[in-house]
C-alpha cells in the first residue's frame, strides 16, 4: 500500500516553483514506518508531502506517546494515597505550568531557527544556534529552581491548596521546581532533533525518560524493594531522576557527530547577538504558550473552590485528555518542522499544502478519540480512581472537553505551524483570544455565576477549543506567516 498524497486543485501544479529537485516516488506505508523509526536522512524540502510528513510523524507520534503515558503515570499511582496527594500534583503541575510555558517557548524559537537554518543547507548555523538555546535555557532553569524550592509552601497555599495538602504535597512542589532543569533540557533538545529532522533521536529520548519514570516512580512511592518510602514526594524524585538521564543521552547524540546535526565545541561559545534573537522569538512564544497553559491555573483556581473532589477529578480528566493530545502534537510538530524547513528552502507553497496534509491527519486522529472519550468516559476514569466522589468530575470533564476534539486538530496544527514559520504572534493572540479573553470568563460564568460547577468550567474549554481551530483558519489562509524572516 502506497501512503496517499494530496492532489492538486483544477489548474494548480503540485509541484512549487521553487522546487526543480527530481521528484521522489512513494514509498508503501511499511517502509516509510521503518525509515521512521530507524531515523531517516532523505530531504524533508522535496519530494511526496505525505511520505515526508509520515516520515516525520511516526517517531514524533510515538515520542508523544510516552510523554502521554508519562502524563498519567503519576497520577495514577498517587491516587492510591488520596484525594490530598492527587490534588498535590494537580496544583503544582498547574504551577509548572508557567516552567512548560517558558521551555516549549525556548523550544519553539529554538526548532524554528533549526529548521530555517537546516532548509538553507546552513548546518554549521543550525548547529550554532542549538547550542545558544541549551546555554539560554540552563540560566533560566536555575533562577527558577531556587525561587521554587525555597517557596513551594507559600505557592501552594496561594493556589488555594488546604492545609493538609499543603503538608503533604510541599515535598513533591519543592523537588519538581528543583529540577525544573531537566523539563526545559529535555524540551529544548528534543525541538533540536526535531528542528534538524532527526525525529526517531528525539523519540529515544523520551522513551528512555519516561521509561525509567515509569519503573522509579511506584517504586519511590510506595518504598518497593531496596527503594524508601517516600509518598508523593517519590513521583517528583522519580520524574526528575528519569529526565535527568533522558537529557544526559540527548546531549550525548548531539555531540558524538552521528546525527543529521552535530553541535562542536566552537559552537558553544557564548554568541550575545544570537542569544538575543534567540530570546526575542522565544519570548513571544514562551507568552504564547503561557497564555494557553496558564488559563489552567484560572480554571483550576475556579474549581478549587468546590473542594479536594473536584480538583482530583479535573486533574484525572485532564491527565487523560492530555494523554490524548499529545500524540496530535507528534503531527502538528511533523508540521511545523516540514514549514521551517520549506520556507528554508524557498517553498512556501510545499509549506502551506504541508499544513492542510497535517491538520487533516490531526482531525482524524482526535475525532476519533472524542468518540471514545465520550461512550467509555466511566470505563476510563475507573482505571485511576473507584472513589464516586471523584469518578463523577471525572467523566464529565472527559466527556464536555472531548466535544471540542474535532475542531481541535485543525487549532493546533495552524498553532504549530506558525510557530515553525517562526511567526510566534499569531499563535500568541489566538491563544488569548481563545483562552483568556474567552475560556476564563466563560468558566467563572458558568461555573460560579450560573452555579453548573465544574462541569461549567469544562463546557468552556471545549468551546475555547473549538474557537482556536476556526480564528486560526481565517490567520492561516491570510498568508503573512509565509513573510517571517528568523
Amino acid at each position: 500500500m502506497s501512503i496517499p498524497e494530496i492532489q492538486p486543485a483544477a489548474g494548480e501544479s503540485l509541484t512549487p516553483l521553487h522546487d526543480h529537485a527530481p521528484a521522489e516516488s512513494p514509498i508503501s506505508f511499511g517502509a516509510a514506518v521503518r525509515e521512521a523509526l530507524r531515523g531517516s536522512h532523505r530531504d524533508f524540502t522535496s519530494g511526496p508531502l505525505g511520505t515526508a510528513i509520515l516520515i516525520l510523524a511516526v517517531p514524533m507520534v510515538l515520542e508523544m506517546v510516552m510523554e502521554s503515558v508519562f502524563a498519567v503515570v503519576d497520577v495514577f499511582f498517587v491516587a492510591r494515597l488520596g484525594a490530598d496527594a492527587v490534588a498535590a500534583v494537580g496544583i503544582t503541575e498547574s504551577m509548572l505550568s508557567g516552567v512548560y510555558a517558558i521551555g516549549i517557548g525556548l523550544a519553539i524559537g529554538a526548532t524554528a531557527m533549526v529548521a530555517r537554518r537546516y532548509g538553507e543547507g546552513d548546518r554549521a548555523g543550525a548547529a550554532h544556534a542549538a547550542a545558544q538555546a541549551l546555554m539560554l535555557s540552563l540560566t533560566v532553569a536555575v533562577l527558577i529552581g531556587i525561587a521554587g524550592a525555597v517557596f513551594a509552601p507559600m505557592l501552594l497555599a496561594t493556589m488555594g491548596a488546604s492545609p493538609s495538602v499543603v503538608s503533604s504535597g510541599s515535598g513533591y512542589t519543592r523537588m519538581m521546581f528543583a529540577g525544573n532543569a531537566t523539563i526545559l533540557l529535555l524540551f529544548l533538545v528534543n525541538a533540536v532533533f526535531r528542528g534538524a529532522g532527526d525525529a526517531a533521536i528525539a523519540m529515544r529520548v523520551l522513551w528512555l525518560a519516561n521509561g525509567l519514570n515509569i519503573v522509579l516512580s511506584p517504586c519511590l512511592i510506595f518504598g518497593i524493594g531496596p527503594f524508601p518510602r517516600l509518598g508523593v514526594t517519590g513521583a517528583a524524585v522519580g520524574t526528575t531522576i528519569g529526565r535527568g538521564i533522558g537529557v544526559l543521552f540527548a546531549l550525548s547524540r548531539l555531540l558524538n557527530g552521528r546525527g543529521r546535526l552535530v553541535v562542536g565545541r566552537a559552537h558553544w561559545r557564548w554568541d550575545g547577538p544570537l542569544v538575543k534573537r534567540i530570546t526575542q522569538l522565544s519570548s513571544s512564544a514562551t507568552v504564547q504558550v503561557f497564555i494557553g497553559t496558564a488559563s489552567w491555573l484560572g480554571l483550576i483556581r475556579i474549581i478549587s473552590a468546590f473542594g479536594s473532589d473536584a480538583v482530583a477529578g479535573y486533574t484525572i480528566g485532564l491527565r487523560v485528555i492530555i494523554f490524548a493530545l499529545l500524540p496530535a502534537f507528534g503531527i502538528t510538530n511533523a508540521a511545523a518542522t516540514m514549514v521551517g524547513q520549506a520556507l528554508g528552502a524557498g517553498k512556501p507553497d510545499r509549506a502551506e499544502r504541508a499544513v492542510w496534509v497535517a491538520g487533516g491527519y490531526a482531525t482524524a486522529f482526535l475525532g476519533a478519540i472524542g468518540v471514545a472519550f465520550v461512550l467509555l468516559a466511566s470505563q476510563i476514569v475507573a482505571l485511576f480512581t473507584q472513589d464516586p466522589r471523584i469518578a463523577v468530575y471525572a467523566v464529565q470533564c472527559l466527556r464536555t472537553i472531548a466535544l471540542g476534539f474535532l475542531f481541535y486538530g485543525y487549532g493546533m496544527t495552524f498553532t504549530q505551524s506558525f510557530n515553525g514559520a517562526g511567526d510566534t504572534r499569531s499563535p500568541t493572540l489566538l491563544n488569548l483570544l481563545c483562552f483568556w479573553a474567552f475560556e476564563l470568563p466563560l468558566a467563572w460564568l458558568l461555573a460560579d455565576r450560573l452555579a453548573m460547577g465544574p462541569r461549567g468550567a469544562f463546557i468552556a474549554m471545549a468551546c475555547a477549543f473549538s474557537l482556536m481551530a476556526f480564528a486560526g483558519a481565517w490567520i492561516f489562509r491570510r498568508g503573512a506567516w509565509k513573510m517571517r524572516r528568523v
